[in-house]
């Protein structure tokens, strides 16, 4: 499939490729959707084999950032850049600030932020060249690590589906299962503990399993024995496509909610849990926290505003219930309807999103 086939098949506004020889910048800004607002997104820096798995990267990430702005309740779009290059061995200070000028260029259409291979220090070099960056240094008025604010809004969003599950939001009591116990998980452990949940626990790093142990009474597993746990919830927080052939069998879990990206390995694995009676909240809805934390920044970051809005990932997962029981549809589809007719609503009063001076975040800029 050809490039324009490829985006006019999804309604992608726009693809920029941007190239410094001096620096070797070799970066593409792949913007998706800017009806609810700029396309935010951050900027991913890689070894990609080739510049096709480089752009259709950039596509799939910008697309996927919309639904999650849109299913946040964010007014914003979704946007994503890739740096091709080893992030180990190719950085350079005039690399970033290059890609800099080329994000001041799009005019505040595209606000990039920090992703994988990509780090605060380099959001700081960006930031010498544009306004449009956020997640950067404290000093410039950072929110800081979003691994906590991000538990949050998944311990909000498992209380809302256990809530159907159960019939109570109340996780005291819970035989909670969760699947990896890096900075996201470890935060959400904690929330789960002082609930008073009974958690258990599994990562390849033996030393974060020994200190859930040690902090939470948790009860640790061989990680292939995650799945096959007698509990109420099942929290993947670690890989992405574990919900398969292979582990549904073994779930005894009635709930799964966790913040891992990606959970499903098929669509078809939606429908199988849902057929099951599994509540599953979808990822990009329960996990939302960090991106609602980081795009406060914008605002000029305002913590308890923003973790007031994280609260609202509970209501959330009950509207994407609520549209699952309306349209009799598994509930990973129901949060794509949702954002879906979020945009659609907002297309049918405003156009895309321009820098002229009457939108919300253009008069942030301009006071700065």
């Amino acid at each position: 499939m050809g490039i324009f086939e490829y985006m006019e098949k999804y309604d992608y506004e726009q693809l920029v490729f941007c190239q410094d020889q001096n620096s070797g910048l070799k970066a593409i800004i792949a913007i998706h959707d800017t009806t609810l607002g700029p396309a935010l997104g951050g900027t991913r820096m890689w070894t990609y084999d080739t510049e096709e798995e480089a752009i259709e990267d950039a596509l799939r990430l910008a697309r996927g950032m919309t639904y999650k702005a849109a299913g946040a309740g964010l007014n914003l779009g979704g946007g994503k850049a890739v740096i091709i290059g080893d992030p180990r061995k190719d950085k350079n200070e005039e690399m970033f600030r290059a890609f800099g000028r080329y994000i001041q260029g799009l005019n505040g259409r595209y606000i990039t932020a920090e992703d994988v291979g990509t780090t605060v220090a380099d959001m700081d070099t960006i930031h010498m060249e544009t306004d449009y960056v956020t997640g950067v240094s404290p000093a410039f008025g950072s929110s800081g690590n979003p691994s906590p604010v991000t538990a949050y809004g998944v311990y909000r969003g498992m209380k809302a589906a256990a809530k159907e599950a159960f019939g109570t939001d109340d996780l005291s009591g819970k035989i909670i299962a969760v699947q990896g116990v890096g900075n996201v998980a470890y935060n959400l452990c904690r929330h789960l503990h002082e609930e008073g949940a009974t958690l258990i626990v599994t990562d390849i790093n033996k030393d974060n399993v020994q200190c859930a142990v040690d902090e939470f009474g948790a009860k640790a597993v061989d990680p292939n024995d995650i799945y096959s746990q007698d509990c109420d919830i099942f929290a993947p927080c670690a890989l992405g496509a574990i919900i398969n052939d292979n582990t549904i069998p073994q779930l005894k879990a009635k709930v799964i909610a966790g913040a891992a990206n990606n959970q499903l390995r098929e669509e078809r694995h939606g429908d199988i849990i849902q057929e099951m009676g599994i509540v599953y909240a979808p990822d990009y809805i329960i996990n939302a926290g960090g991106l609602i934390n980081v795009a406060d920044e914008l605002q000029g970051y305002n913590r308890e505003r923003a973790i007031k809005k994280v609260e609202t990932i509970y209501d959330t997962i009950q509207k994407v219930i609520e549209i699952s029981k309306r349209d009799n549809i598994p509930t990973y589809k129901a949060a794509d309807r949702m954002c879906e007719e979020r945009i659609a609503s907002m297309q049918r009063s405003r156009s895309t999103f321009l820098q002229n001076g009457k939108h919300e975040l253009s008069r942030i800029h301009h006071k700065q």
